[in-house]
């Protein structure tokens, strides 16, 4: 009945906002019985404080319980404000109703100066404490995009750059840092068909393919020897995706998952 509630509750907000979405999934590949299924809903609404843009939504379970409060998986809000060329937002996500810590998202981004940064950390009853900062500058040449992205994790004092070109039908992007880095070339062959190598400092290769299906659907394919096969095969509202584990030339036990959204 409390699944019904929240359900009700969120169609009668709905009406003055975004429509909830309903989507269920099986839970870690299991298929026995209903216990395998993780059904869940999600809905956001919108609306303004002057001059600030306000976003708000919540995702949560669907499933029998006497103890609404246990429902919701996260609770998000997102304030937006311009200043001349730049828009700053800060988004805010708690998990549940544990509303004593948040992780916190920063963004500035400028479209005059092609340049966004973001800061990432949590809020709590500590204060804040930032935990990661990145920018990402780009820049068009001779019909070439660039794009440089410095990256920097305060907990672990890692820091890398990714570095990405995009030109007709070929995009390369190199990561680096001061431990590995790695190339990747993604080619459009054709109109439906996509492949993209990524080779890594420590001989690590993988293998990319992705194969479109017309109206948005598409099969992805990403190979990693002795390690994974992964395929994703979207279709309209239907998501399945197929993990299974390569050692050598054996390939191991299929793990599932399908998800189904529903707009209501």
């Amino acid at each position: 009945m409390s699944a019904i509630a929240l359900l009700a509750f969120l169609g009668t907000a709905a009406a003055g906002a975004g429509k909830p979405q309903f989507s269920v999934q099986v839970r870690d590949g299991s298929f026995a019985g209903l216990d395998g299924l993780d059904p869940s809903v999600s809905w956001s609404g919108y609306t303004d404080v002057g001059d600030i843009d306000i976003d708000y939504g919540i995702d949560a379970a669907v499933q029998p319980t006497d103890n609404i409060a246990s429902l919701p998986k996260s609770i998000w809000g997102k304030a937006s404000k311009s200043f001349g060329a730049w828009t700053a937002s800060v988004r805010g996500e708690v998990a549940g109703v544990d509303f004593g810590s948040a992780a916190i998202e920063m963004n500035a981004d400028s479209a005059d100066d092609d340049l966004s940064i973001k800061v990432t950390g949590s809020a709590g009853g500590s204060g804040f404490a930032v935990s990661e900062v990145q920018a990402t500058k780009g820049i068009d040449s001779n019909g070439a995009r660039i794009t440089i992205n410095p990256r920097y994790n305060l907990e672990t004092e890692d820091g890398d750059i990714e570095i990405g070109y995009s030109k007709d039908d070929t995009n390369v992007k190199i990561t680096a840092s001061r431990d590995a880095q790695s190339v990747t070339v993604s080619q459009q062959i054709d109109e439906n068909n996509r492949v993209a190598p990524t080779l890594g400092s420590d001989g690590s290769v993988s293998l990319e393919y992705e194969r479109s299906l017309g109206d948005g659907n598409s099969v992805t394919a990403t190979l990693k020897p002795n390690e994974a096969i992964d395929i994703e095969w979207k279709d309209a509202s239907w998501t399945a995706s197929i993990n299974m584990p390569v050692d050598g030339m054996s390939i191991g036990g299929a793990d599932v998952s399908i998800k189904r959204e529903v707009s209501f």
